[in-house]
């Protein structure tokens, strides 16, 4: 432990102290086990992956490939035959305004032959993508999406979405399509429409028409639209378990068909269980080395950039324990939550999990008996 943080943890344990034998909430609190539901993560696929599931569920996109060599690159390009645009497979957004480490800009780029698509494949393959989205240390990619060029009309945006304030499933959707909506939320907001779905009912085709009609969409444009909605929805977020598909944009080409150019699904990892073959195509490579480690031990854990590693039982005096490290001038360097019923092997990982983290000097281990077990955590060696 480094010595500079010594007094920053004796100076926790006294608030606690303090917090522990002054607090109201001590005589209720009961001796016993206390099961705590861990935390789930949401599961997010590439692109590429996205667009699978909307093609195989009837759902219209623009013909694409996917390479993860220059030369596979070249070939995807010849095969699609066109114009196509490149895109950089890595799970965050901004991909077309962000820079690669090795200074190559853009992660969405279009290409005029199979030669110049290789070419920038290239660029992109291998290389970490810093979008505003990503953190300052980017993604990897190791993918990319050759994708036959459309040219649209008009453009939307449509997502489909859980929402408490409906009590359910919603659509949000916008005229003003093909940008960033987190934008068009703050500077216009008028111009997001949100539909509530009956969760018994469904979304009807005519409610699908409705939707659709108000975005702009007019004749067998119309009619299209309120397909693809109708697909979205049935074919794609009841039954692949989604909690989100969003598509920016909903475009409408000039040969007067719909499509959708770009994708992101989040799937709700509860359903893993039904969704085997949709969380077999997760690529770990995206993630913190860090969350992959915790999600694999089945504990609760956050990673952050501070010294003071943490091990603690309850969320709330996890955050707690946070607050108070905070307070005394240290940083902790994650949130980890071992829960009431963590067995020695789980917290033997835990444990592995602070120390093989470099910027960690010194752990603090806060476990409150009435949860957890104290002979189970200093039974790990």
């Amino acid at each position: 432990m480094a010595s500079s943080n010594i007094p920053k943890i004796r100076g926790i344990f006294s608030n606690f102290h303090r917090i522990s034998t002054s607090s109201p909430l001590k005589s209720s609190v009961g001796v016993g086990f206390i099961p705590l539901v861990n935390a789930r993560r949401n599961l997010s696929l590439h692109e590429f992956h996205s667009m699978g599931i909307l093609s195989s569920r009837g759902v219209t996109v623009p013909r694409f490939k996917v390479a993860a060599t220059q030369e596979e690159a070249v070939q995807a390009a010849k095969e699609i035959n066109g114009d196509v645009v490149v895109k950089a497979q890595i799970l965050a957004g901004g991909r077309g305004k962000g820079t690669f480490d090795n200074g190559f800009k853009g992660g969405v780029r279009l290409a005029f032959s199979p030669e110049e698509a290789g070419e920038i494949a290239s660029k992109m393959l291998g290389a970490r993508l810093v979008t505003k989205q990503s953190g300052p240390e980017g993604r990897p990619c190791h993918h990319v999406m050759i994708s036959q060029r459309l040219f649209t009309r008009r453009e939307f945006y449509v997502a489909i979405t859980m929402d408490r304030a409906f009590l359910g499933p919603v659509i949000v959707c916008s005229a003003q399509g093909g940008v960033n909506i987190e934008d068009v939320a703050r500077e216009n907001p008028s111009a997001i429409q949100k539909t509530p779905i009956d969760i018994h009912e469904g979304l009807t085709l005519a409610q699908a028409r409705d939707v659709s009609e108000k975005l702009g969409f007019r004749g067998g444009a119309l009619e299209e639209a309120a397909v693809v909605l109708h697909r979205l929805y049935h074919e794609v977020f009841l039954k692949s378990d989604a909690t989100m598909v969003e598509i920016n944009p909903l475009a409408e080409g000039t040969d007067g068909h719909v499509y959708c150019m770009d994708c992101k699904i989040n799937f709700d990892s509860n359903a893993e269980f039904r969704q085997k073959p949709l969380f077999a195509l997760k690529d770990d490579r995206q993630e913190d080395w860090r969350d992959v480690a915790a999600a694999k031990a089945n504990l609760n854990y956050i990673g952050l950039d501070g010294e003071i590693g943490c091990l603690v039982n309850g969320a709330g005096l996890a955050m707690a324990t946070m607050d108070i490290i905070k307070l005394h001038g240290g940083k902790p360097a994650n949130f980890l939550d071992v829960g009431g019923g963590a067995t020695s092997e789980q917290v033997k990982e835990a444990f592995k999990l602070i120390t093989n983290d470099q910027k960690v000097h010194a752990i603090l281990v806060n476990i409150f008996g009435g949860i957890m077990r104290c002979d189970v955590i200093a039974e790990v060696r």
